[in-house]
């Protein structure tokens, strides 16, 4: 239950922040207009980084069955895995929340802007993180069953 609660949470405050966003600022527009982090208004008819562009379709059924086996295999979680659960919450969260944008607008709306890299959103944060959290369990775990 924490799992699917996690998800929710991620949708629910990713695509209030997309809202906000859409709301109050216009297309290519940055707060502030100069910075290392700033808000910028942009979207992405790709996958992460700009790859696979107008290809919208294409991501929402890889998405779609990302989504579909992630919850198949939540059936077979091992009891006690709260770093798994916790990786797997954020990832099914983030690739919904992405998923609801695909299907709704036909791209993903990003806004967080660090200068040095694409610029992304929450969905996409909760992914990468969910991602390192999952690979951390796989190491803690394979290191207990050498020992």
């Amino acid at each position: 239950m924490p799992l699917l609660l996690t998800a929710l949470a991620v949708i629910g405050i990713d695509q209030l922040s997309k809202c906000l966003i859409r709301a109050n600022m216009d297309l290519g527009q940055s707060i502030p207009e100069e910075g290392i982090v700033r808000l910028t208004y942009t979207t992405n008819t790709g996958g992460a980084f700009g790859l696979f562009a107008n290809q919208a379709l294409l991501l929402a059924i890889v998405a779609i069955i990302g989504i579909v086996v992630l919850v198949l295999y939540l059936r077979y979680l091992p009891p006690g895995s709260k770093l798994l659960k916790a990786g797997l919450g954020l990832d099914l969260g983030g690739a919904i929340g992405n998923l609801i944008d695909r299907i709704r607008f036909g791209e993903v709306t990003d806004f967080i802007d660090v200068g040095f890299w694409p610029v992304f959103n929450l969905a996409d944060s909760s992914i990468v993180i969910g991602t390192f959290l999952i690979a951390l369990y796989l190491l803690l775990s394979a290191r207990k069953r050498v020992s």
